[in-house]
């Protein structure tokens, strides 16, 4: 997967919220950062980009498909991604890691705000994170 220039309009859009809103808007904003590091598990899986045409992809986006996860914060409204056309299924591993990845994410996504963390690494973290999972 060649590297392609981050759209940062997602993540400035959530980070706009949490300046605005503060922790009032916490589950929201989590949800948000769910949904965008499942969209990077999926292009990871792919081998590909969103609408980047490569010869090493292995499959196809399908839309999403809504899911609400309860967490401890309360009430998730999810996107999980589909995916065809692909050899192995695609399931998000943050969503099968049950609990545990709930808190870890939250924590993670606290520090990194805190941190001031940068658009460019953020994307870095999701990559990674996905990949343990």
């Amino acid at each position: 997967m060649k590297s392609t220039p981050l759209n940062t309009s997602e993540l400035m859009e959530i980070t706009q919220r949490l300046m605005t809103h503060g922790t009032v808007a916490f589950l929201e904003v989590m949800g948000k950062m769910y949904n965008l590091a499942m969209k990077f598990e999926r292009e990871l899986h792919l081998n590909a980009y969103s609408y980047e045409r490569s010869e090493h992809r292995t499959g196809y986006t399908n839309g999403f498909k809504p899911k609400t996860l309860k967490t401890a914060a309360g009430m998730l409204k999810l996107k999980i991604p589909q995916v065809r056309g692909s050899e192995e299924p695609f399931y998000p591993s943050s969503l099968v890691r049950g609990i545990r990845s709930d808190r870890a994410f939250k924590m993670a996504i606290a520090e990194m705000y805190i941190k001031g963390v940068s658009t460019r690494r953020f994307r870095m973290f999701f990559m990674n994170f996905a990949v343990l999972m």
